[in-house]
């Protein structure tokens, strides 16, 4: 099995980690790795080296047995403890080749880094709907085949679905319960997000975030374009605290994306 690409991102420091995970990948399942991708924002063109985590695929070419799984979880832990950035922002989920092919609730649940280092097995939900598209359109192979031989198309109203369905669950939640989101990075993440979600129910297609922030400056009501601004522009560490902005904005999303929701159907 041979590396597809040398590079894989313009960032010298994130591919040495990415070189390392896919030597501690082969390690540990030989030839049971089929592939190993890079997906997220590093393939979705919506990187930030202040404030992105790195994601991963490891399509497996069945499913793992129970007792490989704490030999994963030391190698993930040795790339951890190696020090640096990077290695504490790399999460990523280990898929069968059968479930890697398209979305089933019915078989969801799969091994997975976690991005605050642990590593168990996690249920996947509706947005691995959206992951699996940029995965096949954008996806970065490290070794393997290109992601788009492993995954169905996902048509557009599977994707204007999906989006919905994260809304309507995650961050209709965040309004009872704003925890997350008195975190600055979390304010300026979920104004982005909100767009993205907009973006695709309207169009049924995925694009980056920063994309999508401009095409809801440019379609949104006006009393919404400085804050999405500020999203763009915040620096990681700076002091930035617009909750009420930003849960507002959110109440207006899920309002603005069930009636696109519901117009689907009518």
């Amino acid at each position: 099995m041979s590396t597809n690409h040398a590079h894989p991102t313009p960032y010298p420091v994130v591919n040495a980690l990415l070189e390392a995970l896919l030597t501690g990948g082969q390690a540990v399942l030989g030839e049971g790795l089929v592939g190993l991708y890079v997906h997220g924002s590093l393939a979705s063109g919506d990187f930030a080296p202040r404030r992105s985590d790195v994601d991963f695929v490891a399509a497996t070419r069945e499913a793992l047995p129970a007792e490989m799984l704490p030999q994963l979880a030391a190698m993930h832990a040795h790339l951890r403890n190696s020090g640096g950035k990077w290695a504490a922002k790399l999460e990523g989920s280990y898929i069968p080749l059968a479930a890697l092919r398209r979305y089933d609730p019915a078989d969801c649940r799969h091994p997975a880094l976690r991005i605050d280092g642990s590593f168990d097995v996690d249920e996947h939900g509706p947005d691995w709907v959206i992951q699996r598209h940029i995965l096949r359109e954008y996806g970065i192979a490290l070794v393997g085949p290109p992601p788009h031989t492993l995954i169905d198309p996902v048509e557009p109203e599977a994707l204007q679905q999906a989006a919905w369905g994260i809304l309507d669950t995650w961050w209709r939640a965040k309004l009872d319960d704003p925890t997350l989101l008195r975190r600055s990075e979390y304010q300026a993440y979920a104004i982005l997000t909100m767009c993205r979600a907009l973006y695709t129910l309207r169009h049924g297609r995925v694009v980056s975030k920063k994309a999508a922030a401009r095409w809801a400056q440019a379609h949104l009501e006006n009393r919404w374009r400085a804050l999405i601004e500020l999203a763009l522009a915040w620096p990681e560490g700076d002091p930035w605290d617009f909750l009420d902005e930003t849960l507002a904005f959110i109440a207006y999303t899920l309002q603005t994306g069930r009636m696109e929701n519901h117009l689907r159907y009518l």
